[in-house]
């Protein structure tokens, strides 16, 4: 283990190494391009392959290539850079190809603020394409986080062929914290799950109709047949944009298997929930705050607790359903206009007041004005 000062960028870049990720493409974009440099100087060191493209079009197209060939693939960039790779997450999803896409949001929309911090693409990430599928985002709030979440979504998107997101954004991408680095040996890697070579009658999507089975995935080159295709496809593979009731048992199961796995996927913490009157749901660089404020609350006397989550998506309906039962109030701190709020507001259902507390002017939110919120939100 060596003990690093790294900034959460530089965080990630180590993970992804770690973790088996021997291809790269991207372009750089601020405040993202430390991960792309990164990439760029540490994949030649241990037979990787880093390319910059001509645009994130591109980069992800290389990325779903490369992932088809075997690799372990990645990008990463912004807001920007993300919404131009919307029309090829879809393929990804329906070609169930695993690869992992970083964004360090900034404030938007369009160009925006670039240098400035927000959290304003949790939609974008998962409504971003068009159709019904599934996604998977991690959102760390320190250099430790970003570590092991880069880790996390890489295994996740190996273990279910399918595409994930990694959440930070310009303040976590940029801050510098002192961080422990195992070596590569001491991590737990998943690998996507394969045909055994020479296998007869092999088909790229055969599951039985069982969501929970992960179809394995052959190499380009491997001496499989392979037909990829981005049309509602059968179990080898091929269209069948006729066929209603392959399209049904299709899409399903691509939305299913994320729900299946759920419990595995969700990652929470909670912070001094058991007596809290008030909970605060927060996220990113919020939660930092947030985690601020619980403090202060505390300190005088008022009954205050965090859930941070670390997963966006699947969304932690369980964790926020169990202390909307105890709780009298929600506070939702988020760097945008309302976002998260909503789908805790599904959840909570009017049992007990949701507040958000809202910035999108490229500043973060301070533990006082949580604080504030809590103390107007107590209830009579």
């Amino acid at each position: 283990m060596t003990r690093k000062l790294l900034q959460g960028n530089e965080a990630c870049v180590e993970a992804a190494i770690a973790a088996g990720v021997r291809f790269f493409a991207g372009y750089p974009i601020t405040p993202a391009t430390e991960i792309t440099e990164g990439m760029a100087n540490r994949l030649p060191q241990v037979g990787g392959v880093f390319v910059q493209m001509e645009d994130e079009i591109g980069s992800i197209a290389a990325c779903i290539g490369a992932s088809a060939a075997g690799a372990k693939a990645m990008s990463a960039s912004s807001g920007p850079g993300i919404s131009l790779m919307m029309e090829n997450l879809g393929f990804a999803a329906i070609s169930e190809t695993p690869l992992v896409l970083v964004n360090v949001m900034r404030a938007g929309p369009s160009t925006g603020m670039p240098t400035l911090p927000a959290q304003g693409d949790v939609m974008q990430v998962r409504w971003g394409s068009h159709g019904d599928y599934p996604i998977i985002a991690y959102a760390p709030s320190s250099v430790r986080e970003t570590f092991d979440l880069t880790v996390k979504a890489i295994n996740v998107a190996e273990m279910l062929r399918t595409p994930v997101f990694i959440l930070s954004d310009a303040v976590i991408g940029h801050m510098h914290e002192a961080l422990d680095l195992p070596d590569a040996s001491e991590l737990k890697l998943i690998e996507r799950p394969q045909p055994a070579l020479g296998e007869q009658d092999f088909a790229p999507y055969r599951t039985g109709g069982d969501a929970r089975v992960i179809p394995p995935m052959a190499r380009l080159g491997d001496g499989f047949r392979i037909h990829i295709d981005s049309n509602v496809h059968n179990e080898h593979g091929f269209p069948a944009t006729e066929r209603h009731d392959i399209a049904s048992a299709l899409i399903q199961r691509l939305c299913n298997k994320v729900k299946f796995y759920a419990d595995e996927l969700i990652v929470v913490e909670e912070e001094q929930l058991d007596d809290a009157d008030i909970a605060i749901f927060a996220f990113g660089v919020s939660a930092r705050a947030a985690l601020e404020a619980v403090e202060l609350a505390r300190a005088k006397g008022l009954k205050v607790g965090l859930l941070k989550a670390m997963t966006l998506w699947p969304f932690p309906e369980k964790q926020v359903e169990k202390w909307t039962r105890q709780v009298k109030a929600w506070i939702v701190p988020e760097m945008n206009l309302g976002q998260m709020v909503r789908e805790v507001s599904l959840v909570v259902r009017g049992r007990v007041p949701v507040c958000p507390l809202n910035r999108a002017d490229g500043r973060v939110i301070e533990p006082q004005e949580i604080l504030s919120l809590i103390e107007k939100s107590i209830p009579a």
